[in-house]
């Protein structure tokens, strides 16, 4: 495993932030770490990467525990902060080469140029850092975790302050990476999980509270609703005859609003319902449950 975790708790004087959490990524996993503020993410990224210690509970990358070997973990450790340190009187080449030289980097100025343009960074390569928007400061900040060519990528909020456009292709960006690379990141923007995620975990109150495949923890953790609509008039009493079914709502006068726990057996029902009181459907949608919807459902018990 790339990463993994067991058991593993963080106090800060009588508040646990991490409470006796344990998973496990493999490489080539693109997993989002979700939970409100204040759940344990960026506890458990700093702990994950070294720049925090735990309290109890073993942590470790490419098989290596994180306690134990805390230089070798940040050679393998491409990692992005929420803050996101960096040196505003620099310029973006400068920083960069400050960066490989600490990591010992071969060929170098070939790398940085690498990055550079593998971040969209090529049209403000002459700034200084501290002249950039915040959208190309996250740029620089990925360009410094990427440098040495790490095997996992550990990134907190790495698309904060980027534009529609540079959403799109710093998704792309991660997702591409996450073929060759493991990546582990944290955001409180649903679509992007979506767009980028194989897998979710949500964390709450320093807890994990869901870990499973985005589609698993849709279809898990929330109701679907179908919509129906029939070639005529039916009554509330007539659908609800159906035990499955947990609320209907007539959203005009021949299509209805079915929410249930179990929709492919809801579905056989109605059909059977349509034959038995020859009623005609025109058609049967189930409806994707917004990932907001489960995440709000798992972290406030909605």
């Amino acid at each position: 495993m790339s990463i993994a975790v067991s058991k593993l708790t963080k106090i800060y004087g009588e508040q646990k932030a991490v409470d006796d959490i344990s998973f496990s990524i493999p490489k080539g996993e693109v997993v989002g770490f979700l939970g409100p503020n204040g759940a344990g993410k960026s506890t458990t990224m700093k702990i994950l990467t070294g720049y925090l210690p735990a309290t109890s509970g073993e942590a470790s990358v490419c098989g290596l525990p994180v306690d134990d070997h805390p230089i070798e973990i940040k050679k393998r450790v491409g990692y992005l902060p929420e803050s996101n340190p960096l040196y505003p009187e620099m310029y973006i080449k400068e920083c960069l080469s400050f960066t490989a030289h600490i990591y010992g980097v071969p060929h170098a100025s070939k790398r940085i140029e690498e990055m550079i343009a593998l971040t969209g960074l090529t049209s403000e390569r002459r700034k200084k850092i501290g002249a950039l928007s915040k959208g190309y400061k996250q740029r620089v900040g990925l360009a410094q975790a990427l440098l040495h060519d790490p095997e996992v990528l550990i990134l907190d909020e790495p698309t904060s302050g980027l534009d529609p456009n540079q959403l799109v292709e710093i998704r792309h960006l991660i997702r591409e990476l996450g073929k060759d690379k493991t990546v582990m990141l944290s955001t409180h923007i649903m679509q992007e999980v979506q767009a980028i995620c194989d897998r979710v975990i949500i964390i709450n109150l320093g807890k994990i509270v869901a870990d499973d495949k985005l589609s698993h923890i849709q279809m898990a953790a929330a109701d679907t609703v179908l919509t129906i609509t029939f070639s005529e008039n039916v009554s509330e009493g007539v659908l609800k005859t159906i035990p499955e079914i947990k609320e209907v709502h007539q959203s005009s006068p021949l299509v209805w609003n079915i929410t249930t726990a179990v929709p492919e057996a809801v579905k056989k029902s109605l059909w059977q319902l349509a034959l038995q009181n020859n009623l005609n459907i025109v058609s049967l949608q189930s409806n994707t449950v917004a990932l907001e919807d489960v995440f709000r459902k798992l972290t406030k018990g909605e």
